[in-house]
């Protein structure tokens, strides 16, 4: 929708295909109490952001939907929904797409399908008992659709914390399963974590400064909640709400679940990026003259380990009756007949300008900027990748 509203103002024509509704991965594919983690006053998109009375709450999904449909009104976007492309491949004036409303060719094509199409679910889950009901965060609505009992949440990452939390206020007791995580306190120094990424300039640091950009695209998203009381959500408050707390899972043997005994260096970990955040927005603060109108710096507990964490959990014993798998997604490209993907099926492209003439993408993480997969990060995104697209077509 960003990349539509700067090809207009090129003058460029253009139809946007969506397989479903406008917004609708909100609409169908997110569990019923989700909010942004980005605050109101943050979620915009080209001349449009939010403009209600609680610029400082998070969007719960029928705002975003509401946002998402004025925004797609008011710049009269070329929509056609309910469209499914089935393939795109190469022509010698461009590109032919195949949708199940019929065909279309195209000079330039933008990829705006996004990172987060298919659950990343590891292997291991081919060798769980039948008796375990599986789901994913595309799948998982409310508390109230799972089994009664015991539930393992796997992942650790802003979903993984978000559901274990919400799964437990259900009154289900609740395992979370820990890998690699991002650590962030909510607030700091007064202010919400997200105002100082977005004032330090943090969140504007390009692709090509960041030194290990292939790790910094892969991480998990940040341990945030969007909540009306600004809460934190780390391992501490889930610990302290009585989850329990495993390391990553490792392997399936004799029916057992196995996990990792390296916990205490995830935490570490995690801890050690989250201060080292903390000490550059002191740093920004200090050199800008924002220490008078914030809060002092300081600092948090540490991430507390478990006394005896279990390595093991048996899964035909009935303790664990569902497991929600908070793991991640990845990209489906299965329509896209052009070799423009690497051995892991990973598009190759430069800040968004792929491996073949006249072709793009956009929505993913870290794509020109930090911020790209956030909804704010979407506009300076599409502005830069349009004027490359409108500089390509000039000169072809």
């Amino acid at each position: 929708m960003a990349t539509s509203y700067f090809l207009s103002e090129h003058s460029i024509d253009h139809v946007v295909l969506g397989r479903g509704e406008i917004a609708n991965t909100w609409r169908r594919e997110r569990w019923n109490s989700l909010q942004l983690l980005t605050p109101n006053w943050l979620t915009r998109l080209p001349g449009h952001c939010y403009d209600g009375s609680d610029p400082d709450g998070y969007m719960a999904m029928p705002e975003v939907i509401a946002f998402v449909d004025h925004f797609a009104a008011a710049t009269a976007a070329p929509v056609r929904t309910h469209t499914t492309v089935t393939s795109v491949r190469q022509t010698d004036d461009g590109y032919h797409i195949a949708t199940d409303t019929g065909d279309l060719g195209c000079r330039c094509l933008v990829l705006a399908s996004g990172a987060y199409n298919v659950p990343s679910v590891p292997a291991l889950h081919e060798a769980l008992p039948s008796s375990i009901e599986c789901r994913t965060p595309i799948d998982y609505h409310q508390p109230d659709t799972l089994p009664e009992g015991g539930v393992l949440v796997v992942g650790a990452s802003a979903t993984g914390a978000q559901l274990a939390d919400e799964i437990h206020r259900s009154g289900r007791p609740v395992t979370l399963a820990v890998g690699e995580h991002v650590r962030l306190p909510r607030t700091y120094r007064g202010r919400d974590i997200l105002w100082w990424m977005d004032a330090s300039g943090i969140w504007n640091e390009r692709y090509d400064e960041i030194d290990d950009l292939t790790r910094a695209r892969r991480l998990p998203s940040p341990q945030l909640v969007g909540t009306p009381e600004h809460a934190t959500l780390d391992f501490n408050v889930l610990a302290d709400a009585s989850v329990e707390l495993v390391g990553r899972w490792a392997a399936v043997r004799d029916g057992k679940a196995l996990f990792s005994g390296g916990m205490r260096n995830q935490f570490a970990l995690a801890d050690l990026k989250m201060n080292r955040l903390l000490d550059t927005c002191d740093g920004w603060a200090s050199a800008h003259g924002r220490d008078a109108d914030t809060a002092p710096p300081e600092r948090f507990e540490p991430t507390r380990v478990p006394e005896s964490p279990r390595l093991e959990l048996d899964l035909t014993s009935g303790e664990i009756r569902s497991i929600v798998w908070a793991t991640g997604f990845r990209p489906d490209y299965s329509w896209l007949d052009v070799p423009v993907l690497d051995r892991k099926g990973y598009l190759r492209h430069d800040g968004g300008v792929v491996d073949a003439p006249g072709l793009y993408v956009t929505g993913l993480p870290v794509l020109r900027r930090r911020k790209s997969s956030f909804i704010n990060g979407a506009e300076d995104d599409a502005r830069d990748l349009t004027e490359h697209l409108a500089g390509y077509l000039a000169a072809h």
